[in-house]
């Protein structure tokens, strides 16, 4: 084979892979105030198997971002750009449409499952549900297909657990049923958002090894949303951090700890609480108030808050450009960190 033909294969295969091509996408809501511009002009791409996560503080856009992808946003919003799912742009689909790729294509655990399992509705029959819809499966096989999901997440006596209601399961139980019922039909794309933000830190470590067994066990690709870069440090092969509903910063996860450029992932790295760090240091938190997204900043949005801004960072809107490396490491900031590397766990 030619170099050049080589090079041809070598694009076409990586094109088979990718699951999720996002360009340019924005989510504006109207409002008494004017509009607000929730996710503004996010890109990224994920393959299949791949896990991508998505940090910010909260109000960055981050489940607005999830759920535009899904076009499960408020009614009101209005969505441009572009969102390829396997090749199809689901922002050009008709909305009839959507209830084909939800469920069977797409799915998420949402962050709180207390208010997202209907709380008068037996466990069984809402993970019978998507299967009987979308697989066409009996009542007989659907109740099959959800005992087989609850004993996948680990959910003990799971016969006994398909007649009870939410309230009668622990916080960590509740969210093992939020992910049968997401995994019920096989989806290619799991959308975890904040799924174990409630939950204590040992529950906290089962849910996401879980998550993780399931995803290697199916090659399913995971998009995981937290506030924690913690969460997502050894979890995630590239992280993206947003702020005011833009991504300030984009590599793959070990080189965002090791060599992060942006001002702002670097106040986020150094909020979280170092071991070695005498007793009773007070943590560095990061001054000001996320950006209002009804504010018409003229420069970067992180400026405001940002200790090593100079006057372009308020006045121009820095655009992601590429590292120096050539590696697959952008980042939007005119006064990038320059520093050694972090270590990691």
């Amino acid at each position: 084979m030619t170099q050049t033909a080589s090079a041809v294969a070598s694009v076409d295969a990586s094109t088979a892979d990718e699951l999720l091509a996002v360009e340019n996408l924005s989510c504006t809501l109207a409002s008494p105030r004017g509009a607000l511009r929730i996710v503004d002009g996010v890109s990224f791409k994920l393959r299949r198997g791949e896990t991508l996560g998505i940090a910010g503080e909260s109000g960055s856009g981050k489940s607005m971002l999830t759920r535009s992808l899904m076009r499960i946003a408020p009614r009101a919003a209005e969505l441009t750009g572009s969102v390829r799912f396997d090749g199809i742009d689901l922002l050009r689909l008709p909305l009839s449409r959507m209830g084909g790729y939800l469920g069977p294509q797409m799915a998420m655990v949402f962050q709180d499952p207390m208010t997202a399992l209907n709380p008068v509705v037996p466990i069984g029959r809402q993970i019978t549900e998507g299967p009987r819809r979308h697989m066409g499966l009996s009542r007989t096989e659907a109740k099959a297909r959800a005992l087989e999901l609850l004993d996948l997440v680990r959910i003990p006596e799971s016969r006994k657990r398909m007649r009870q209601y939410p309230h009668e399961l622990s916080g960590g139980m509740r969210q093992r049923v939020m992910i049968a019922i997401a995994l019920a039909c096989d989806p290619q794309l799991l959308i975890a958002d904040e799924a174990t933000t409630a939950l204590d830190v040992t529950v906290q470590k089962q849910i996401l090894d879980l998550l993780q067994d399931i995803q290697a066990e199916r090659r399913m690709a995971v998009i995981m949303v937290s506030h924690d870069l913690g969460v997502l440090a050894g979890r995630t092969d590239r992280t993206i951090v947003m702020y005011g509903g833009r991504v300030m910063e984009s590599a793959s996860t070990r080189e965002l700890f090791t060599k992060n450029r942006h001002q702002y992932t670097n106040a986020l790295l150094d909020a979280i609480p170092q071991m070695d760090q005498p007793r009773h240091t007070l943590l560095r938190a990061i001054p000001g108030v996320p950006p209002d997204p009804a504010a018409v900043l003229a420069g970067c949005r992180f400026a405001p808050r940002c200790n090593a801004a100079i006057e372009r960072c308020h006045t121009e809107i820095p655009r992601l450009e590429p590292t120096a490396s050539g590696s697959d490491h952008h980042y939007a900031c005119y006064v990038p960190v320059n520093r050694d590397e972090r270590g990691i766990a």
